[in-house]
């Protein structure tokens, strides 16, 4: 998969700017604050549904403009030329794929894949449980083409379920829709395992490159309740009156969460933040690899700062790597990366100053 042109209008402080990637590695420096993370940030958007700086309505669209526009022209192998576009308010959005008007935002996020390492990417790691769903679930959703109807099955069982724990009147109904959760919910899970299961190959052969000190790395899934005792009918049915008091249902794959167990280093709360920041490039990176393994092409990688969130040692490693996937990449530093121009046959260079960017001779 290969950016050919990305176009912003009215993104945080761009008022319009347009870059022409090329393949390979493309270098985008500037100051602290000129926008060259914005860059990186609107393509995750229009891949994503969302930034990794903070919702749309928080400050994305320009002061005194109407509405932010992201368009983006992209091929990948034996396919015409792929186009898409989005606006969006920061309340309403409207989106176009291939001259196509959008219905849903999934759309376009399965259309055009985009595997973002930023300064809270470390959070993959050590953070919350919601962020490693979200990283499986992203993942599945460009593998498995029966997971995403399978996710609304059991996003709708919950939502219903959860309303109805917090009626007075909804216990009579609470049987039916805990069976639609339990039959979706263990479906959801199965897939769930099975994908952690490929994705560990990847991460076997990526992380004695990228964090050697680990050793051998054991991912696993925490389903989200006591799978190993229950069924999740069983489970929903026990807790029932636990999650009446609640008023919300406490267990199933919404509560899910991932395990790293590393031969050589202690569990996620006892790395280092830097440790976190190489696990957490490892894991997205295998499932870069994963994804292109599937889909015969590698999805764009961009990297926001880079310079920062490794040291120099660490930085080669993961150049290194990422110079011999043959994927287009999108790196942004204050300066350029010590190394790059030995890992790399060829590079574009752009300069952001005061949210205007220029290719480099």
């Amino acid at each position: 998969m290969l950016i050919r042109c990305l176009r912003i209008q009215g993104f945080r402080r761009f008022e319009e700017v347009e870059l022409l990637l090329q393949p390979g590695f493309n270098l985008i420096t500037g100051d602290n604050g000129s926008g060259k993370t914005t860059v990186l940030e609107a393509l995750h958007l229009l891949a994503h549904g969302r930034s990794f700086r903070g919702r749309v309505r928080d400050g994305l669209v320009r002061q005194g403009d109407p509405a932010l526009q992201v368009y983006v022209e992209w091929s990948q192998p034996d396919r015409p030329l792929r186009r898409a576009g989005l606006r969006h308010t920061g309340s309403a959005w409207g989106a176009r794929l291939d001259g196509v008007d959008v219905q849903q935002l999934s759309q376009l996020c399965e259309a055009l894949a985009v595997v973002s390492f930023e300064p809270g990417s470390h959070t993959l790691v050590d953070g919350g449980s919601e962020g490693r769903r979200r990283y499986l679930d992203w993942g599945l959703f460009h593998v498995e083409h029966g997971f995403m109807p399978q996710w609304r099955r059991y996003a709708r069982a919950l939502k219903q379920r959860n309303a109805l724990l917090r009626q007075a009147s909804g216990k009579a109904q609470l049987d039916a829709w805990e069976h639609e959760l339990a039959q979706s919910g263990e479906a959801l899970t199965q897939q769930r395992e099975l994908y952690l299961s490929d994705l560990q190959r990847h991460l076997a052969r990526l992380l004695p490159d990228l964090l050697p000190a680990a050793g051998t790395v054991e991912l696993s899934l925490q389903p989200g309740w006591r799978r190993q005792d229950f069924a999740l009918a069983d489970a929903l049915l026990l807790g029932r009156d636990r999650d009446l008091a609640l008023g919300h249902t406490s267990v199933g794959p919404h509560r899910a969460d991932v395990k790293f167990v590393l031969r050589d280093l202690p569990g996620r709360e006892g790395l280092s933040r830097g440790q976190a920041k190489q696990l957490a490039l490892s894991l997205l990176l295998a499932q870069a690899a994963h994804l292109a393994d599937v889909m015969g092409h590698w999805p764009v990688l961009q990297f926001d700062d880079l310079g920062s969130e490794l040291d120099r040692h660490h930085q080669r490693l993961a150049l290194d790597v990422l110079a011999a996937s043959g994927a287009q990449i999108v790196v942004t530093g204050t300066e350029p990366l010590p190394g790059l121009d030995a890992v790399a046959a060829s590079v574009a260079r752009f300069h952001v100053e005061h949210a205007h960017a220029q290719l480099l001779a």
